[in-house]
């Protein structure tokens, strides 16, 4: 089973921690990292892809210090490297025209307000991992998935793959 990144980006700590507490049950498959702005988050990018760990998904604050969670969103979806990640906007303080900003240009996968459900942030992370992991994962690869991500969903893709194949 492959190593992934989930990347966390906020300026406010407490909420950092909020964060990586509500998705605990998942650091054990997954490499979970904080940052408290954009260039800690490029630094802890640059070090996980240098010991070849994906980045599969990253919650990330808008308003901060230096450059925005939107415009960093939408950044990551231009480089290689992180252009396949699910990018979730975790914030308060985004006006209608920086989500639509977003949306539009294809870097926001899922919105969600402050303050925020824990068990409601853990699931909508899981079911964006899902996305991210039968969208990259061979079939083999699949299979060891179920048992942490969303099985039913994992076992439709495995279903509608064996399908596409009978096709040709």
């Amino acid at each position: 089973m492959n190593k992934y990144l989930i990347l966390c980006v906020d300026d406010e700590r407490e909420v950092l921690d909020s964060v990586i507490n509500d998705l605990r049950a998942l650091d054990e498959y997954f490499v979970i990292e904080a940052a408290e702005s954009v260039d800690e988050a490029k630094e802890v990018l640059a070090d996980t892809i240098a010991d070849h760990i994906p980045l599969a998904l990253i919650l990330c604050d808008h308003i901060m210090p230096g450059e925005t969670g939107i415009d960093f969103l939408i950044e990551l979806k231009h480089q290689e490297e992180s252009s396949n990640a699910r990018k979730v906007l975790l914030t308060g303080q985004a006006g209608l025209e920086e989500t639509v900003q977003a949306v539009n240009n294809a870097s926001l996968d899922y919105y969600i307000a402050k303050p925020w459900n824990g068990d409601q942030l853990k699931q909508i992370v899981i079911d964006q991992l899902t996305t991210y992991v039968i969208d990259n994962e061979s079939e083999a690869e699949l299979l060891a998935w179920m048992q942490i991500l969303d099985t039913n969903r994992i076992m439709e893709a495995l279903s509608h793959r064996r399908l596409s194949l009978s096709d040709i």
